[in-house]
């Protein structure tokens, strides 16, 4: 805070009425990060520009704190491509902050490990300007928090939820016990996007891909992906794949990319951790998958259209995605997820928080389509 003496620092009020890209940034920076005026911002940036954070929305969260009263310092880092917790130098910014923001991928690296989780540390998924002033990054971030716990409530008593999709997906199981440990990230999304990883322990059933495997954001190797050239069924029993189905090419290309995946790491190959879906109908992601896997991976899974697995290693969030397009899972019978949409007036409590966030129901009523399917409206591998 100013030290006595100082004298105050006039705070200017920024019209984000008419400033969206404004007002997107005050939700990450208040309602997400909580920050006051004379509170310390580090916002971690990647040196390198490869196309998946925009370079200049830095440069707008600096403006907009500094008009808030916020003290903003940056650090850049490089593309890390191997999971790896800060340096020595980055970890001692981090704990004399009073938040990070990370645009940087290494903050999705770490988001579920332990070290310095205390901190107070946020990942923007918002990753371009234009994601941050839409209504993925405009809706009170506090509204979607709260969605997430009721979710991961009306899933942990349902006795029965059962996923399909129209590609052929079909798995059940429950009662789920959500882990005690690693069930969900230790940093803070922004915005909220996913409710926390549902345990594959008491589900089976097969899992219907098309257009490509693809990693999950944890390290990033080459390839990243293979393709999938028609539709790739994926048997699973409990946290097993226990094999493939398609044309032989696709069953061979599967199989061959677990294989050199596992053995890069040392993974329990075809272990299947956990999966959830997408709760946030504002995220858009306009560019086919295939022009950029990576950032498509690590932005568009927040759209209720979106269901991913977590695979290829005993840990969240494993190292190979499966994503499901338009899943409909149905808790005790119910269809909170119907071909895509999310409803959350059918889950307890949803009803009732979509009426005291009209932003938040204004865009479950008008949600974004775009998920980064091709012109045929499947997922594609290649641009």
């Amino acid at each position: 805070m100013p030290q006595s003496g100082q004298g105050t620092r006039e705070i200017k009020v920024l019209d984000v009425a008419r400033n969206p890209l404004d007002q997107g940034a005050r939700n990450l920076l208040l309602n997400c990060a909580g920050c006051q005026p004379g509170h310390s911002v580090l916002i971690v940036y990647e040196t390198e520009d490869d196309g998946y954070y925009d370079p200049e929305l830095r440069g707008e969260l600096e403006r907009v704190a500094g008009h808030l009263g916020l003290i903003t310092q940056s650090h850049g880092v490089p593309i890390a491509h191997y999971v790896t917790d800060p340096d020595a130098v980055l970890a001692a910014k981090m704990a004399a902050a009073d938040c990070t923001i990370f645009l940087a991928r290494m903050g999705d690296q770490i988001r579920f490990r332990p070290r310095d989780a205390a901190l107070n540390q946020i990942i923007s998924y918002a990753l371009d300007r234009d994601m941050l002033a839409s209504p993925f990054g405009t809706v009170d971030y506090r509204a979607f928090d709260d969605l997430k716990y009721l979710i991961n409530d009306a899933i942990a008593v349902a006795q029965d939820i059962h996923v399909t999709c129209p590609a052929g997906t079909d798995f059940r199981g429950g009662p789920v016990y959500f882990e005690s440990h690693g069930s969900d990230v230790t940093r803070k999304r922004f915005p909220v996007s996913v409710f926390a990883p549902v345990p594959a322990a008491s589900f089976s059933g097969k899992v219907a891909q098309r257009g490509f495997l693809t990693g999950t954001g944890s390290n990033y190797y080459t390839p990243w992906s293979c393709a999938v050239e028609d539709t790739l069924v994926v048997n699973f029993d409990s946290n097993r794949i226990t094999g493939f189905e398609g044309s032989d090419s696709d069953v061979a290309a599967a199989q061959a990319h677990y294989e050199s995946v596992g053995t890069r790491y040392g993974l329990d190959t075809y272990f299947v951790h956990s999966w959830h879906a997408g709760i946030h109908p504002g995220c858009a992601s306009k560019a086919p998958a295939g022009a950029h896997m990576e950032r498509w991976s690590g932005s568009a899974f927040g759209n209720p259209r979106l269901l991913h697995f977590h695979t290829c290693g005993d840990y969240p969030p494993g190292e190979i995605s499966l994503n499901v397009l338009d899943p409909t899972i149905r808790l005790d019978g119910v269809a909170v997820w119907e071909q895509g949409i999310l409803h959350p007036e059918r889950i307890k409590g949803g009803a009732a928080l979509l009426t005291a966030h009209p932003d938040m129901a204004a865009v479950f009523a008008d949600p974004a389509t775009d998920v980064g399917q091709a012109a045929c409206g499947n997922l594609r591998y290649g641009a």
